[in-house]
């Protein structure tokens, strides 16, 4: 990994991104460790983040001690320990984030231009979301959401029933919101819950290096 320094206090334009190293529904492809394939596409969808320019990277953690999730971070990344979104964006707010996204754990092969198209729409909206791709039969629900801090009071209320993993999230959100521009939607992308979600991921992308080293010998279905 490239060394990546960064401060427990983000500094002005205070931009965060973190990513939720939560528990997680998400089927294991066969002949893998389950906490192996976790951990991999933690290590990936962080190494995302940790590459954004002007970005501080964090991890939210829950449950709360996951010693071997905190050790695919560089030393200095802010460490969040919440089992909320809105608790999270309350928390990166604390460490001085002005901006901030939350971003799944299963989205090794990320585009960081999405994540920088999220944190633009917020020059004209409190809140923007990417949403998830494939997966139809477990709903979509979202691989990002960026927000204004600190949150409005209706999209913290909304985000205590809505994570990123709530098949109708953007629906819930702009039902929340006093109106459903100010919840912009920016280019999907795909998150990996499914082993047919494999399919996903190209090789010829890129980075996901952990979760590729530990595909070896599982060849994606085309």
């Amino acid at each position: 990994m490239t060394e990546q320094v960064t401060t427990g206090r983000p500094q002005g334009p205070a931009r965060c991104a973190a990513v939720l190293a939560w528990p997680s529904g998400s089927a294991v492809p066969p002949g893998l460790d389950p906490e192996d394939f976790r951990l991999a596409l933690l290590e990936d969808t962080y190494e995302v983040v940790a590459g954004l320019e002007l970005v501080t990277p964090a991890l939210v953690l829950d449950p709360p001690d996951q010693p071997d999730a905190e050790a695919v971070t560089w030393p200095g990344t802010p460490i969040v320990r919440e089992a909320t979104l809105a608790g999270a964006f309350a928390a990166l707010h604390a460490l001085g984030a002005e901006t901030a996204a939350l971003i799944a754990p299963d989205a090794p092969d990320l585009p960081p231009l999405l994540l920088g198209k999220l944190f633009r729409a917020l020059g004209t909206a409190p809140a923007a979301v990417c949403q998830a791709e494939g997966a139809a039969a477990r709903g979509n629900g979202l691989v990002a959401l960026a927000a204004r801090l600190p949150l409005p009071g209706w999209l913290a209320d909304a985000l205590h029933e809505v994570d990123l993993d709530t098949p109708d999230a953007l629906t819930r959100l702009r039902a929340a919101a006093p109106r459903p521009g100010l919840v912009p939607q920016g280019p999907g992308w795909h998150r990996l819950r499914t082993p047919d979600d494999l399919r996903f991921l190209d090789p010829g992308l890129e980075g996901w290096e952990s979760t590729r080293a530990l595909l070896e010998g599982h060849p994606l279905r085309g």
